[in-house]
Order: C-alpha cells, then structure tokens, then sequence
C-alpha cells in the first residue's frame, strides 16, 4: 500500500484509514510538496495502540528508528549540544501519532522515500532533569514533567543524496552531523564513528579539565532506557 501526503481540503481525516485502500491521503496541517511512504505488514501493526493515552503529566510525542538496508540506524547530533547523538523525534499536533512520525521524519531529516515496517504497541516516557525541564517549559510555556512517546520503525530506500539536516524548510533544522550506526553504537556513539577524539580534546583544552572528563557522544542517559526499549522491541527487524 502506498500512503500519498497531499495539500490541505476541507474533509477530516479518519483517525485510520482504510488499509484494504490501494491508495489513502494525508492531510497535513500545512502544504507539503507531494511525498509518498509505503506502508508493509499493515496487518501486523497495532494501529489502535496509538489511540491508548499515554500517563499524565508527559507531552505526546513519537520517535523513528530508521534503517537503511544494512540494518544501520540514523542518528544525528544536535545542534545545541553536539555531543548529544539521537534518533529522529518530535512532538504530536493535534495528529495520528504515524502521520506525525512521517511529519517529524521529513523535517528534521528531508527524507520522505521510507516504509513503515512496525510500531511499538505502547507509549514509553521519560522524565526531564530538573534544568531540562526547567528550560523546556519555558520554552513551551507548559509545565510538563517528560514526553510520552510512541515509537515506529521506519526503512529508508531513497538515496543518501536524499538526507538534508535543514530538513524541508518548514522548521529550524536540528542536528548538525548524522551517520548510519549499531544498536550500541546509537546509546553510545564510537569516536570512529562519528565525532572524533580531537574533538574531545578540544574541548577538554576549552574548559581546562581533563579529556576523561568530556562526557562522549552518545545518547543523553535520560534517553537511554527509552532507547534500549525500543531497540530491543525492533531487534528482530535489525539483525
């Protein structure tokens, strides 16, 4: 089945569509240019688990695990602090959580040749440190205490000239480098890897601690037991 992402009309979209369809649209809450996903194993995906509310108090957000046909995994660094490595994330509006993961997918990486292979069948949450929380909130103007977030794994089979981290022009881009990784590798990012040792020492020299002491690239450990949930539901697709 393949699922088309066309510009606004005036009708309300089901909360699913129907997947006998041989073609289903999106409609987005803004113009996009014309992408298509594919959708495999329909029968396999618990679409209903996306409906179960998540736990109070966290903010509705969903996650993609891409892959590519090594069974690699995309991972980016973030802008803002280029030591945190993470997977594609964003927040839910107003939306089906699997057509915010297309949404969340497109912007913050331009990639919209992709297949949805499987979805976590229910919401995983994290809590923000305190100055996390403390700066979110802010930002938001809201007073949540972590993200709630619905997971799906996601194929790539577009090429790489493809991937563009200024995303598609709808949103501030986000990460700053990416690379096709392991499961480890994605908690905890090899220097070889991605950013390398000199880096570190660079930064060590900066603030004028030891080298030891620059924490590595990686996942941001209140991420990691998200991580390893979701990359421990998505195993079999990754082997």
């Amino acid at each position: 089945m393949m699922m088309s992402l066309c510009r606004p009309n005036p009708f309300r979209l089901p909360i699913y569509p129907i997947l006998a369809s041989k073609y289903v649209s999106y409609i987005p809450r803004y113009p996009l240019p014309f992408v298509k996903f594919s959708v495999l194993k329909c029968s396999q995906l618990r679409l209903s688990s996306s409906m179960e509310a998540p736990s109070p108090g966290y903010r509705k957000n969903v996650g993609i695990c891409l892959i590519n046909s090594s069974k690699k995994i995309f991972s980016a660094s973030r802008l803002d602090i280029p030591s945190a490595w993470q997977m594609p994330q964003g927040g839910i509006d107003d939306e089906d959580p699997m057509y915010a993961a297309i949404r969340e997918l497109r912007e913050e990486t331009g990639i919209s040749s992709a297949e949805i292979l499987a979805e976590v069948p229910y919401w995983l949450t994290y809590d923000f440190p305190p100055e996390v929380r403390e700066k979110l909130n802010k930002l938001w103007g809201t007073d949540w205490k972590g993200q709630a977030q619905k997971w799906f794994l996601f194929k790539f089979v577009g090429k790489e000239e493809e991937i563009n981290l200024s995303g598609d022009g709808t949103e501030k881009p986000e990460f700053g480098e990416w690379s096709w990784m392991t499961p480890h590798q994605v908690i905890e990012v090899e220097p070889s890897t991605s950013v390398p040792d000199p880096a570190r020492r660079a930064q060590a020299d900066a603030d004028q601690i030891p080298v030891e002491d620059v924490a590595r690239p990686g996942a941001v450990d209140f991420k990691k037991p998200v991580y390893e949930e979701v990359l421990k539901y998505f195993a079999p697709h990754l082997q």
